[in-house]
């Protein structure tokens, strides 16, 4: 199929499209990652977006069952170089050409990702409409203006559960691995999902969780009573997308979970809640942190970790002032952890699970457990 691009600086561009048909909006950004295009297209946290892989060539190890990290792809589409529609992986199921057909989802290929990927670098992040319906320019520019900003829109709340659930399964091998009732000195966790990738999930409950997730609009009083009874030991604040300043009712329930002093670790948008409930708002940055190869400095060990990436928005240097920074990111210097001072609460930017990417910093989830 024929597609057609349009972005919201004036750039009309030609394609060739695979997976589904249709209209699609959303937000340019790019990711850096060279594997692991399954766990990125299917992460929650991309939810509007359109996946720009600067890897050249994508589809050669196909899709599987078990690397989704949600079972719907919320990202408006992928942009790829090349697609290799021949899969050849001993995991694979299927290609990567069926699976985005399957989640009625759109990518397009033939299309200079260099290009795209210097552009969004030297001026931010772009909305971008894509279609194989429309190819007049002026019509694909008229629908682009008239769609909602993307820091507008609560994606969060289609992302999220919609009812309680317990997660067992552990890291790697899903059907094997589960959380022990009777494993020793084991903590129960509620997580509160913006967006959670399964991922994380699995490495909660490997260090020693038990997990109950629960819906994003999660009343504080809840988890407080719940806490009270010792029916859970601390709550997790997962990663999700969009803005996370429109997240006011959200923010609200955060600020009752620290005044009443419960344990508490937030990863990538949860980092982001945390900071603006202490009242240190986060700010957008020009195109975002997005890949499997970022630099982080441990400034408690001086060791560096690569970590896996995938965010806008950042906390605010001022935000030393009520946490002790430790961990900086070595690609722009900005804040990727913190420890804050009088509550037992930690949080990071990066993603610490490690899937797609290294596993250097997969310790957080036991220095949590060693926190509670």
């Amino acid at each position: 199929m024929k597609a057609y691009v349009y972005l919201e600086n004036g750039i009309f561009l030609n394609a060739k499209a695979f997976g589904a048909s249709g209209t699609f909006l959303g937000e340019l950004v790019f990711n850096t990652s060279l594997t692991g295009y399954q766990e990125i297209i299917s992460d929650p946290s991309y939810a509007g977006q359109f996946i720009v892989f600067s890897m050249p060539e994508i589809g050669i190890v196909g899709t599987n069952d078990d690397d989704n990290e949600s079972e719907e792809i919320f990202a408006s589409g992928i942009v790829i170089r090349e697609l290799n529609n021949y899969f050849s992986n001993f995991r694979a199921k299927e290609s990567l050409q069926t699976y985005l057909k399957k989640h009625n989802k759109i990518g397009i290929y033939d299309i200079d990702t260099r290009f795209l990927v210097k552009m969004i670098r030297d001026n931010g992040n772009l909305r971008a409409i894509i279609s194989t319906e429309i190819s007049n320019k002026e019509e694909l520019k008229e629908k682009l203006n008239l769609s909602a900003k993307f820091d507008q829109i609560n994606f969060v709340k289609n992302v999220s559960t919609k009812k309680i659930y317990s997660h067992k399964n552990g890291a790697w091998n899903h059907n094997t691995k589960k959380f022990n009732p009777s494993q020793k000195n084991s903590k129960k966790l509620a997580v509160i999902d913006y967006g959670v990738k399964k991922n994380i999930l699995n490495e909660l409950v490997e260090v020693g969780f038990e997990v109950d997730v629960f819906p994003y609009n999660t009343k504080a009083k809840d988890l407080i009573a719940l806490y009270e009874q010792k029916k859970i030991h601390g709550v997790f604040l997962s990663n999700g997308p969009g803005e996370p300043k429109i997240l006011k009712d959200e923010i609200l329930e955060i600020k009752k979970l620290v005044k009443a002093k419960i344990p508490i670790l937030g990863i990538c948008l949860g980092h982001q809640l945390l900071s603006n409930a202490f009242g240190y708002e986060t700010y957008k940055m020009k195109f975002g942190q997005h890949g499997a190869n970022h630099p982080v400095l441990n400034l408690e060990n001086k060791k560096i970790e690569i970590t896996a990436q995938n965010h806008n928005y950042n906390v605010p240097e001022e935000l030393c002032e009520v946490a002790i920074i430790t961990h900086r990111n070595l690609f722009g210097d900005n804040v990727e952890g913190v420890r804050y001072k009088d509550y037992p609460i930690i949080s990071v930017q990066h993603h610490p699970e490690s899937s797609s990417g290294p596993h250097e910093s997969k310790y957080i989830f036991k220095e949590f457990m060693n926190l509670m």
